[in-house]
């Protein structure tokens, strides 16, 4: 640790501490317990050090200013996480492909839309995933109305996501059938998403807890490891709010440490571990 960092921990107050966990849980719907103040304190230092502030309670003072707009979004980004792969949790892929998009391809070619949603997609690995399996089972979905909507409260991890490049050995999940139908080669050492798979995906950002623009239904959602960051009340209401967006038939898959308490509530029945079903 620098001597900047050092001098920084040591003027971290309880204090402190409380603004930011306020600020999260209004702005993001985060909700960090007290044993969680070290982990705030790495993720943030950097950015009150490079801020030019003399102390945390300067920078917090900045960020809840009107000049501060743009601080305190990177602060929020510094405050969620991103941890994600390449067909992470392949269970959920293989039920995709089984059980939702043969559905969602025979309703397209007779003339409706088909929508998935990724709703706190990162860096982009999960949409990227889904749309290779939409192309898997429905090699024509380029060219009708099926969209993927990835969204994430972090405009700077939407803005990777977009750009759809990643290292090589971030893909190891990918085939080597798939890296040559759906990529290119993107300099020394990495690979890009090309081709009609680019036309699926639509990036957006997105603060779950806030209000959503999207007006229409979606036949699957994945909610992944998002809700374990939020309070009992937080995670309810955005579980209802995600079961109304789906379609009567229509899965929501979440965590592989996440569980719904109000399922029945929501509409929602559990047909696999962290698979549910829009019944109701």
């Amino acid at each position: 640790m620098s001597a900047t960092d050092a001098l920084l921990e040591e003027n971290f107050t309880t204090a402190d501490f409380e603004v930011v966990r306020r600020i999260a849980h209004e702005k993001a719907g985060i909700y960090f317990p007290e044993s969680r103040s070290t982990l705030v304190f790495s993720r943030l230092s950097r950015l009150v050090r490079e801020s030019g502030l003399v102390s945390f309670s300067a920078y917090l003072d900045f960020v809840q200013s009107p000049a501060g707009v743009i601080a305190m979004d990177e602060m929020i980004c510094a405050l969620t996480t991103n941890v994600t792969g390449f067909f992470r949790e392949r269970k959920h892929f293989v039920h995709l492909e089984e059980e939702v998009l043969p559905r969602l391809a025979e309703g397209v070619r007779q003339g409706r839309r088909g929508r998935i949603w990724s709703a706190a997609c990162s860096t982009g690995q999960e949409p990227w995933s889904i749309a290779m399996s939409v192309l898997s089972v429905f090699p024509e979905a380029p060219q009708h109305d099926v969209r993927i909507l990835a969204t994430d409260i972090n405009s700077q991890v939407v803005a990777q996501a977009r750009a759809g490049v990643y290292p090589d050995e971030e893909t190891s999940a990918i085939s080597a059938a798939q890296k040559a139908r759906f990529m290119r080669t993107e300099g020394a050492d990495s690979v890009q998403f090309a081709g009609p798979i680019t036309r699926l995906p639509v990036f957006k950002v997105l603060n779950l807890n806030a209000e959503w623009p999207m007006r229409g239904l979606f036949d699957a959602i994945f909610c992944r490891n998002v809700v374990i960051y939020f309070d009992e009340q937080t995670r309810n209401r955005l579980w209802q709010r995600l079961a109304d967006k789906l379609e009567y038939g229509g899965f929501l898959y979440i965590g592989h440490s996440e569980k719904i308490a109000c399922a029945r509530q929501c509409g929602l029945e559990q047909v696999l571990p962290t698979i549910y079903e829009k019944r109701h």
